[in-house]
């Protein structure tokens, strides 16, 4: 095991939310299986919240599927997830990933398109479709491309720029997410 994955381990058991994790898999009845990496997969998991076909508790993946093979892009969308649990000190990222799912329905209408924790994670891993900000939103856009600005202003090449490379730079800084990739296995399906 890398050391990044056992300081996330270490973490992850300090901070609670790997126990949290264990105690959902078990009310949920999930068959535990323990993977590379540090991290714990439950399959078969019963309970009807949340909705997700999938989701992580610190170093615990929990699926409604009865199997999950360890090379599929859910599961590492979902081991990203550990490791923002392990950033954001446990369970405090869990009223944190919700604001951030309140603020990307107010920006699109869908929870996950503009939450930076998905995105973070991987939206076309996790299953989310990058939705666009909504139209009263966007705005008008002028024939430059940047949008028209009071008294007929027309707004210089910096300030069209748009922030998210900005927050992706600093969460990529910040390691919010870890984007290694697990190991797979050539010639397997996906």
């Amino acid at each position: 095991m890398r050391r990044r994955h056992r300081v996330r381990l270490a973490v992850n058991l300090l901070n609670g939310s790997t126990l949290a994790g264990l105690a959902v898999s078990l009310a949920g009845r999930a068959q535990l299986a323990r993977i590379p990496d540090g991290l714990l997969v439950g399959t078969g998991y019963r309970l009807p919240v949340p909705p997700a076909p999938a989701f992580t508790l610190g170093n615990v993946i929990l699926a409604r599927h009865d199997r999950l093979p360890r090379d599929t892009v859910l599961l590492r969308h979902e081991a990203r997830h550990a490791t923002q649990y392990a950033w954001c000190g446990g369970l405090l990222m869990l009223p944190l990933y919700f604001a951030a799912a309140g603020v990307s329905w107010l920006l699109s209408g869908d929870v996950g398109a503009w939450n930076i924790f998905e995105r973070g994670a991987g939206l076309a891993d996790g299953g989310y479709a990058a939705v666009p900000l909504r139209a009263m939103l966007r705005g008008r856009r002028t024939a430059d491309g940047g949008r028209p600005r009071a008294g007929g202003q027309k707004r210089g090449p910096a300030s069209m720029r748009s922030a998210w490379p900005r927050l992706r730079s600093w969460t990529s800084r910040t390691c919010l997410t870890d984007r290694q990739p697990l190991p797979v296995r050539r010639n397997s399906p996906r």
